[in-house]
């Protein structure tokens, strides 16, 4: 097995028997360059693991690809008239010859007065490889390799180490990370839940900007 990273969230597992691209989001790039996809899995409806404007392109270009989605991004899906599968916490399948069990159930919590969306992380092969989407759940599973979430408005760097140690895999490849170069994403947050009267000001880098 050998995966490739396009960056943040979004990546492609090759087994040897399927090609499968996870998270195919707005911050990732090149993804839709892939041919002779068997599978595209979504593991939840934010568009930084679903990108909706090239997400149809791609399955035209991959008409071979089954689509599996969350109960969270079936609506989604379903507008854009994409054929799909919705997997759900408990489900297994088989992609070639790899066997894929949905897990989790829940995006991890953003802050108390932000919904709690669904969330499933997928794991290949028994236990080979990990991608848990937004969330920090721990699968029966013993993993070998973990995609462990790096940077995100929904966690601390303290999280995801104490998540890598009880996950205990041999590997931990670092995803889910653009947000660290790209901070628009926790400033709208700030904004969204600022307390009357506050504005969320952003400085301008090098450049003076008036305070009052």
């Amino acid at each position: 097995m050998q995966i490739v990273h396009y960056g943040h969230a979004c990546v492609m597992l090759e087994t040897g028997g399927a090609r499968i691209l996870l998270d195919p989001g707005v911050f990732s790039e090149g993804f839709d360059t892939e041919r002779e996809l068997d599978a595209v899995l979504i593991t939840h409806q934010h568009f930084d693991h679903i990108d909706e404007k090239r997400l149809p392109g791609l399955l035209e270009a991959n008409p071979g690809a089954k689509l599996f989605v969350d109960p969270g991004s079936a609506d989604i899906v379903r507008k854009l008239g994409l054929e799909h599968e919705v997997a759900r916490p408990g489900d297994a399948f088989q992609l070639g010859d790899t066997n894929v069990e949905v897990v989790g159930g829940q995006h991890a919590v953003i802050h108390p007065e932000v919904p709690v969306v669904r969330n499933v992380g997928y794991v290949f092969g028994g236990g080979a490889f990990y991608h848990p989407g937004d969330s920090f759940f721990v699968p029966e599973q013993k993993i070998d390799v973990l995609g462990l979430p790096t940077g995100a408005p929904w966690l601390k760097a303290a999280e995801a180490v104490d998540f890598m140690r009880t996950v205990a895999p041999r590997v931990a490849v670092p995803i889910h990370e653009a947000v660290l170069a790209n901070p628009a994403m926790h400033y709208g947050l700030f904004t969204n839940l600022a307390p009357e009267g506050t504005e969320v000001l952003v400085a301008s880098r090098g450049e003076a900007t008036k305070l009052s």
